[in-house]
This record gives structure tokens, sequence and C-alpha cells, in this order.
């Protein structure tokens, strides 16, 4: 039952009561005048018209005040939101269920300002952390040589060197934030080629074949025989994530341990790309974190594996970008795997 309906009926009542009291009274009046002849008669006829006059009068200044006064708080309430575009109506449970339905909005918009603000400032905080390391510490070597170290043979070529691969790294995170910025926006400017997904496998381990030999680390590749191993995709940015994957899969592999990639069929015309290792893993509360930018599982601040802290967010932008899935699973101290997905060439 609507609220209208509840405000009819209640006016009814109200309507019947008043006419009834009239009505008794009146013909109290007209015993007391001798007319008891005509009792039921005139009290029926007296009783109608009391109450047509009444109801008629409850409703006429019911739709003349209340609801004129809601229809005028319904239009303060609306005609602030753009998003209302429809006309409101004087029902008080429509007004009511839109103004929840407003209510619950303004509250989604403003939690998510909220997280916007908050990540806002967890990312202006790691951006000022990642620059001022470099910035400080080529600041530093040079000042020295300023202040005379240069003249120091056996110092002055090891600060350059330091200060030179500070503003490397310094370099580095700026190029990554111009990327990260360009997918970001949705200038991503893929060019899609065919080429051989295994061939590229190769090319990035013999990049990356000196780091892993520093850990001992063996660089395996595993496909299925006969496979077709073409995809449509672009070279470049798909390199750029295997590059990433491989490379964080031997800053946090164990010693003598194993990287994995392997390429598989899925579905028709799909490819799942597989890039395991059993290192450090990490733990499930910070899964959903990693392909934030400057997000980092070690918190104390320790940055001796370098990178920008933008690759696996630059990662997930050039997946998204292709239209593609990525995933991750990982066990504390069992390691992890990342794995992604790409069309076959036709």
């Amino acid at each position: 039952m609507t609220s209208k309906t509840r405000i009819r009926i209640q006016l009814f009542l109200y309507s019947f009561t008043i006419a009834f009291l009239l009505s008794y009274t009146t013909e109290i009046f007209n015993k007391g005048i001798g007319n008891f002849s005509i009792f039921e008669k005139s009290f029926l006829i007296i009783f109608i018209i009391f109450f047509v006059v009444s109801f008629s009068s409850l409703i006429f200044f019911t739709n003349f005040f209340i609801y004129k006064r809601v229809q005028e708080i319904s239009d303060q309430i609306f005609s602030n939101d753009s998003k209302m575009s429809r006309t409101v109506t004087t029902n008080m449970d429509e007004m009511l269920e839109e103004i929840k339905k407003i209510n619950n909005e303004r509250k989604s918009e403003l939690t998510q300002m909220r997280e916007q603000e908050n990540f806002r400032r967890e990312f202006i905080g790691n951006l000022a952390h990642e620059l001022k390391t470099p910035i400080f510490t080529s600041q530093s070597y040079i000042l020295t040589l300023l202040d005379g170290a240069y003249q120091d043979k056996n110092v002055n070529k090891k600060y350059l060197k330091i200060a030179g691969k500070a503003i490397d790294r310094l370099n580095f995170i700026i190029k990554d934030l111009d990327l990260i910025t360009k997918l970001e926006t949705g200038d991503s400017n893929l060019k899609k080629i065919n080429f051989n997904i295994i061939q590229l496998i190769e090319s990035v381990i013999e990049m990356l074949e000196i780091n892993a030999s520093k850990k001992n680390i063996n660089l395996v590749v595993d496909t299925s025989p006969n496979q077709s191993v073409k995809v449509n995709a672009d070279k470049e940015k798909i390199e750029h994530v295997l590059t990433n994957l491989i490379e964080n899969s031997i800053k946090y592999g164990k010693e003598s341990g194993t990287t994995e990639i392997v390429v598989q069929e899925v579905l028709e015309g799909k490819l799942l790309i597989r890039v395991t290792d059993n290192g450090i893993g990490v733990e499930k509360k910070n899964l959903e974190r990693l392909f934030e930018r400057f997000y980092r599982v070690d918190q104390t601040g320790n940055r001796s594996t370098g990178g920008s802290g933008l690759g696996l967010a630059i990662v997930k932008h050039i997946i998204d970008a292709h239209d593609e899935k990525i995933f991750i699973e990982s066990e504390l101290g069992v390691g992890s795997e990342f794995s992604f997905t790409l069309d076959q060439a036709n």
C-alpha cells in the first residue's frame, strides 16, 4: 500500500468521524426542538452532506498544501542532481526511493573520492621516495667532487660512476612514468604483427642470462611439440612484458633456483604464457596490490632490488591494451607464477 493510499484511507475515516459527529449533534438539536418523527431520514441526509463536504475539503487542502510542499521539496532535492532528468511525481514512496537512491550514490561517490585521495597521497609519497634516492645520491657525489674530491684520482672516477648510475636510474623512472601515463590515457599505439613468441622469449632470456647466472638460476622454456607459436600482438610491448616478468623472477628467485616459461594453448586461437619461479613468493593479502604503481611488498623502504616500482603496473596496462588477461598465483616461501593470454596468429 502506497503512502498516498494510506493517507486517503485516513482522510476517509476522519471525514466519516466528522460527518457522524456533526450529524449526531444536529439530530440532538433537532430532537431538542421536537422533530423526532423524521430522525432516521434527516440523519442519513445530513450525514451524507457532511461526509461529502468534509472529505472533499480535506482532500483539497491536503493536495493543495501537503503535496504542493512535497513537490517543492522534491524539486529542491532533485533539481541539483544532474542525473535526474525525469519528472518527479508527488508520490511519496517514489520520492523516498529516489532519495535513498541518491543518498546511496552520494555515499558511493564519497567513498570513491576518499579512495582516490588516499591513492593520490600514497602515489605522491611513493613517487617522491623513488625520485629522492637517485637525486640525493647523484647530488651528494657531485658536490663531494666539487668540494675537491675531483683532484683525487683514486675516488673521482668512482664517484662519477656512482652519480652516473643514480642519474640513469632517475631517467629510467621518468621513462616508465611517461610510458604508464600514455598507457593509462589510452595512448597505447599498439602495432600488432605476427611473430614467433618462442623466439622472442629466447631473445629476452639471452639478454637476462648474466643476471640469472649471478644467482645460478636456470631459465627454461617449455612448449608443446608441433604447436603453433605465432601470435598477433605488439612485439615491442610484449617484449617489455616478458622482460619485466622474467627479470622479477630472477630478482625474487632463490639461489640455484629455476624460472620456467611455458607456452600452451588454452583455447582455440588463444595461447597462455606462464612465467613460474620457485622464489620467495608473495602473501595472499598483497596479491591484489601488486599491479599498483610503486607498490612494493617490502614496506621497509629497501630498494636493493632496483627497478622503478612501475614494472608490473606497466605490464598490466600493456596486457589490458591488448584486451587480454593477466593472472597471478603465489605462495609465500614456495614461488610465484605470472601468466597472460595472447591471440594466436591466423
